[in-house]
């Protein structure tokens, strides 16, 4: 499976990216990286390296970066050779499978919605991000893509999600809750009641709303929203947990006996750290597209593009983007059947 990384993404990019590439190669049998930036300081890269498979490690040229301070619509005009469209284009000609980029998310995604396309049957793709519970994991569904939605944009939502978790996890019919400010049906915005409504008639394993202060319970497998309220989720809970991880730096630090505790707590600590870890995950699927794109985080470790290069391995492999796409064709169709029978009737 070969994978095109934008090798010029990322706050501490290149580096980052070609050894988290390495890393990949070396532990995951089945993947190759092409490198794409400036051929010159990759290659500087990696000539440091003294042994690496240099057929799973190429390099492809492109000429221009793309800032992070940015605009979309500029990147998107102007920079017709920058790391992230090269990349992306690599994709769309079937060079590779699937693309990854820590670059900037805003222009990632809209270069590979330009570019790729939409999946057959998606109105809206969306960003998915795995998050930790009590119990395992859950994947909010729309982590920031789409900032205003209809009801009809996050039923979509939710099937692809539910699509993403099955192909993913094996789970036969994944939980899906619709987030909201109370259980009950008539509780929410009138965006959430409609699509209330709408996910009680689809063929997933809708659980109904849930609040906030179940998220993180393991009480759904799949978190459906908008794109602002699941960045506004996603951007509480990364600094929530670097807030509780200083905080008990600090706690530790200023006296004798927890520093004694620590000792005795430091696998715990440290197995909270790793939960909680973005690196750990690596980066967030664009789902809805015709192809496999995976957004990393700007401030991604080598480690971090390890993993976002291993899930973007498991998404082209199980081809996520066809099931997404008849998940969605057998909703209308289930829709177009109901509508026959009323007018029959």
């Amino acid at each position: 499976m070969k994978i095109a990384l934008d090798a010029m993404g990322g706050d501490n990019a290149p580096g980052i990216n070609v050894e988290g590439a390495l890393m990949a190669v070396e532990e995951y049998g089945d993947i190759s990286v092409e490198l794409v930036g400036d051929s010159e300081a990759l290659w500087k890269r990696l000539s440091a390296v003294r042994n690496y498979d240099k057929q799973r490690i190429t390099v492809k040229h492109a000429s221009e970066v793309v800032g992070m301070d940015e605009s979309t619509s500029h990147a998107l005009r102007k920079k017709k050779d920058s790391s992230i469209r090269v990349a992306v284009d690599t994709v769309k000609k079937g060079a590779a499978e699937a693309v990854v980029s820590a670059g900037h998310s805003g222009v990632t995604m809209a270069t590979a919605l330009t570019v790729l396309k939409k999946a057959p049957g998606v109105d809206r793709p969306a960003i998915a991000v795995l998050m930790p519970t009590v119990k395992g994991r859950f994947l909010l569904i729309d982590a920031g893509a789409n900032v205003d939605c209809k009801p009809e944009n996050l039923l979509q939502f939710a099937l692809m999600g539910s699509a993403y978790y099955k192909a993913v996890f094996g789970v036969t019919e994944p939980k899906v809750g619709l987030m909201s400010i109370g259980e009950e049906d008539t509780k929410g915005n009138e965006l959430t009641k409609e699509v209330f409504k709408l996910l009680k008639t689809a063929n997933i394993n809708f659980i109904g709303n849930i609040e906030g202060k179940d998220v993180f319970t393991g009480l759904a497998d799949v978190v459906v929203c908008d794109g602002f309220i699941g960045n506004t989720i996603l951007k509480v809970s990364e600094g929530l947990a670097e807030a509780i991880m200083k905080m008990l730096k600090a706690e530790i630090s200023g006296r004798v006996a927890s520093k004694l505790g620590y000792l005795l707590m430091k696998p715990a600590i440290k197995g909270f750290k790793r939960r909680t870890d973005y690196d750990e995950s690596g980066g967030a699927p664009l789902l809805g597209i015709n192809g496999t794109c995976i957004i990393g985080h700007g401030r991604s470790t080598s480690k971090a593009i390890k993993n976002a290069l291993k899930v973007a391995n498991q998404l082209a492999t199980v081809n996520i983007n066809k099931v997404i796409s008849g998940e969605i064709a057998m909703l209308q169709k289930n829709i177009d059947e109901r509508e026959q029978e009323i007018a029959d009737s």
